[in-house]
């Protein structure tokens, strides 16, 4: 008897998709096929998908320092809850993640807790204060493989090329919070006839872009790899296109939230629409989506940002930016960006994963491999009414979503989903 079969679920393996049952035994996958012999758990996956585990390399977890609005333990729980196997933790903790012992501290903290693959990033300068090169060595030898300052963007041109010569010499990814400080400073959402109308202050699409078109061009000068979080624009999408036609190194992710929402929805002024970069246009969302199928944006990342009610709870000009989306990430990628099954776990696990250098993640699956898996339900019609999360920042709480989580497995474990 194995000790978990998961029956007749539509399969993605080395070989395509197939539809099959899978056998997993002592934490790794033994068989993918017809399984005559039963198993102590077994999981009826008929019209699921079933395939590697999801990746989420842009995540908050808030520990050390901010554990009121999330810890490890919770929101590993999250990340499990939504199908995710593995994270990397954003180091814009208290204190900031720019030191070998503090990233040490993350990824021990990761493995005690056991729910999902903690791997901390590196911060690019000393506290994220834009002055000073962090200690990329001590980071690089604890394991960190991303360096960002996220929530905030690396302004000093002359600071980011120097530390985008020393990554890459080690092979790291520079990850930037590509938003112009000084465009996006007085502004509360998008620059556009709804803030016109709402009488707020906005944020023009060009303070993402001009850091983007900088950046490209360090990254041409220095060889580094260069990614681009949360992109929102349609033209950042453009600017993209044109750096990896190029040959370049460029690699970027897109949020849930800039998938589904756009400023029409903050028109609501709900705090919970209150994030950077804000929320653009329909003719950007949609630019997102295309770019998302096209492969021109690599990975989805949920930039999930946990504040206590406290915090988020109050007039949406003094609010802090950030929303969560562990939990329901592959729901809102399923019903926005209409991806067929290949697709779906190439931007949400194989490519995230090899952003990461995440080597035991986003392998298409194969006997013999570790059993790091997930079954997702595209089909299934839900309405979250709660969070795993410690906070609860999120506006998908009470809409109906289509597609949810069945199981996530890590190495032959099952951890999150409706059938733990």
């Amino acid at each position: 008897m194995h000790d978990l079969v998961i029956r007749k679920g539509s399969v993605l393996t080395t070989d395509g998709v197939v539809e099959a049952d899978v056998a997993v035994d002592d934490g790794s996958i033994t068989a993918i096929g017809s399984v005559a012999d039963g198993g102590r758990v077994e999981i009826d996956a008929n019209g699921s998908w079933v395939g590697p585990g999801l990746v989420d390399i842009h995540t908050h977890l808030r520990e050390p320092g901010q554990e009121w609005k999330e810890d490890i333990a919770s929101g590993s729980a999250a990340a499990a809850a939504g199908g995710f196997t593995a994270v990397v933790a954003m180091p814009n903790t208290e204190p900031t993640i720019d030191s070998g012992h503090l990233a040490e501290y993350i990824k021990a903290r990761g493995a005690d807790v056991g729910l999902v693959d903690v791997s901390p990033a590196g911060a690019l300068t000393m506290g994220r204060a834009g002055e000073h090169m962090a200690h990329i060595d001590e980071l690089w030898a604890a394991g960190a493989r991303i360096f960002t300052d996220d929530g905030d963007s690396l302004a000093d041109a002359s600071l980011l090329r120097l530390v985008m010569d020393y990554v890459a010499q080690l092979g790291g990814v520079i990850s930037q919070h590509a938003v112009d400080a000084d465009l996006s400073s007085a502004g509360f959402m998008h620059e556009g006839h709804v803030s016109s109308r709402l009488g707020m202050y906005g944020i023009p699409g060009a303070a993402d872009d001009v850091v983007i078109a900088r950046d490209i061009d360090l990254a041409r000068l220095t060889g580094a790899r260069y990614h681009v979080q949360h992109v929102s624009t349609e033209r950042s999408v453009g600017l993209i296109a044109a750096a990896k036609s190029e040959g370049l190194t460029v690699t970027a992710e897109v949020t849930p939230h800039h998938l589904m929402f756009t400023d029409v929805d903050v028109a609501t002024t709900n705090p919970d629409f209150m994030m950077m970069p804000p929320l653009r246009s329909e003719a950007d969302r949609k630019a997102l989506v295309e770019g998302l199928r096209t492969g021109v944006i690599d990975a989805v990342a949920t930039d999930h940002a946990p504040h206590a009610a406290i915090e988020k709870e109050v007039p949406f000009e003094v609010a802090p930016n950030g929303v969560l989306g562990l939990e329901w990430a592959p729901s809102v990628v399923n019903m926005t960006a209409d991806l067929d099954q290949a697709a779906f776990f190439d931007r949400m696990s194989v490519r995230p994963a090899r952003i990461a250098q995440l080597d035991d993640h986003g392998q298409l699956l194969a006997p013999g491999l570790p059993a790091t898996m997930v079954v997702f339900d595209p089909t299934a019609e839900w309405t979250p009414t709660r969070c795993v999360s410690k906070s609860r920042n999120a506006p998908y709480l009470g809409l109906a979503l289509r597609g949810q989580v069945r199981a996530t497995l890590l190495r032959g474990t099952m951890t999150g989903g409706t059938e733990r």
